[in-house]
């Protein structure tokens, strides 16, 4: 069978690979799974490795583009390929709902195409994209060493590969910007955001924005003031930036570099090509031209916004009987009020009632309802989710009491661990049919709950060995 001519130097490689790429993409963008197809000779067909089902759900577009057709094979130039020499020639990304992927050919490995998952709470994909092109990068590698020549610590380089991706992205994006002839370093660069959000002043967390832009770029910036050249601060001495910081901090100001020192300081939106470094207490933001490309805390690199992730929400307002355009507005309403309470860090709850008539909630009612699309009325809106109790948002887009209290019996599904905004909410929708309610807590995720159940509760797969996962063939795998 054509799974059992598989070697098992193949399979040890991506079991390593595999395992390397999916723990270091999970502490960049939360729990991940990673998947690769692959042939590593012209004459194969197809092999399929995915240990935790990630791309389950996408058979029919897998054959179409390699049961069906053979143009997988013949697309691409093939003459970097044959002469021995090592090289990578990129494959178009498959535009998989859900998933982020890279493929590429060499002359070791024929065919590779991998996969991982699209969170919605991504900066950016371009980073782990990055990723999952140097996942490829080490297989071709591995593969052309041969197993008398395999050390396997690639799987080690792509668990510690955050910074490196982040890099990666950066400088992609720079030489199409800027070309090839630049002296922004952008190593150096991320060192010094990450040593200078790690350095508080006076036990507060810096705030604030670094900007850093090309040297020819420095005369087309209006500068507030600048330093002398020969006492400009130097970037490796964060407490002394960090310090300087606290001019800009809660102001449109910013500290310019070149990315060896500081400059000194501009109001002046920046239209060259910037790195921007947004400091925002405990976390903040690389951005390339105002443009999210990852965030940072605690000293190491993220995916994620930082803010609530309401894709439930969305998807279950695009499932009601809502028309278009008020399941949109509601939408924006939540996620405005959410945001808000998470950015201020309190706690609260939102009730969205999709019946044509209220439910019965005991709280403070309004004498009449306020209509949450008008600018105002929301911002009122948000200062009452600080008051203790829930806002009652119905289907008319309105608010219709604040201070809500959630009763209800004891469920079987209740968490002891969470608190009583959390468990009220899992009781009180299990007694009311058509409400989703929104739980945003001070130090935990946002939660979705709907008819007793957390809708938005994570899914921890189970851990697999993946020394023990077959390689299968892609027909094989559709067929099953």
């Amino acid at each position: 069978m054509e799974v059992m001519n598989q070697s098992k130097f193949v399979c040890n490689c991506l079991a390593d690979l595999t395992d390397g790429l999916r723990e270091g993409l999970s502490h960049f963008s939360g729990p991940c799974r990673a998947a690769v197809l692959y042939a590593t000779l012209p004459q194969d067909p197809v092999f399929i490795y995915d240990p935790q089902n990630l791309l389950r759900g996408h058979e029919p577009r897998f054959k179409e583009l390699y049961i069906d057709t053979t143009d997988w094979k013949d697309s691409g130039p093939h003459q970097f390929l044959k002469n021995g020499s090592f090289h990578m020639v990129p494959e178009k990304n498959l535009q998989l709902a859900g998933l982020v992927s890279f493929g590429g050919r060499s002359s070791s490995v024929y065919y590779q195409m991998w996969f991982t998952e699209h969170h919605p709470d991504m900066c950016a994909v371009g980073p782990t994209e990055r990723w999952l092109e140097h996942a490829a990068w080490r297989f071709s590698h591995d593969i052309a060493n041969d197993k008398e020549l395999y050390t396997g610590i690639s799987g080690n380089f792509l668990r510690e590969y955050a910074t490196h991706a982040v890099r990666d992205f950066i400088v992609d994006e720079m030489n199409l910007k800027l070309g090839w002839d630049t002296q922004l370093r952008v190593y150096p660069i991320l060192d010094t955001i990450l040593g200078i959000g790690n350095t508080r002043e006076e036990g507060a967390w810096p705030r604030g924005e670094l900007v850093f832009v090309e040297k020819s770029a420095l005369s087309s910036i209006q500068f507030v003031t600048s330093f002398p050249e020969l006492e400009q601060p130097s970037l490796n001495n964060f407490k002394h930036v960090r310090k300087l910081l606290l001019a800009v901090e809660n102001s449109n100001r910013k500290l310019v570099s070149q990315g060896q020192t500081i400059i000194g300081i501009s109001e002046d939106y920046i239209n060259e090509f910037c790195i921007n470094a947004e400091f925002n207490g405990r976390h903040g933001f690389i951005r390339l031209n105002g443009e999210a490309v990852c965030s940072f805390s605690d000293g190491s690199f993220r995916s994620t916004t930082h803010q609530a992730n309401l894709v439930h929400v969305e998807e279950m307002l695009l499932e009601s009987k809502l028309n278009p355009e008020s399941s949109s507005f509601l939408f924006k309403i939540i996620c405005s009020l959410a945001h808000f309470a998470e950015n201020r860090k309190f706690g609260c709850t939102l009730i969205l009632d999709l019946n044509d008539t209220p439910v019965t909630i005991s709280g403070q009612k309004l004498e009449k309802p306020i209509d949450l699309r008008q600018l105002n009325y929301l911002e009122l809106a948000k200062s009452l989710a600080k008051v203790d109790g829930a806002l009652h948002i119905c289907r008319d887009l309105k608010l219709h009491a604040f201070a809500c209290l959630l009763d209800g019996r004891s469920i079987a599904g209740e968490d002891r661990a969470r608190g009583a905004r959390f468990n009220s909410a899992l009781r009180f929708t299990t007694e009311h049919r058509n409400l989703i309610v929104v739980v945003v807590s001070s130090d935990r995720p946002v939660s979705t709950i709907q008819e007793g159940v957390e809708i938005s509760a994570q899914c921890h797969w189970n851990p697999v060995s993946t020394r023990i996962v077959r390689h299968k063939s892609l027909q094989e795998w559709i067929a099953a």
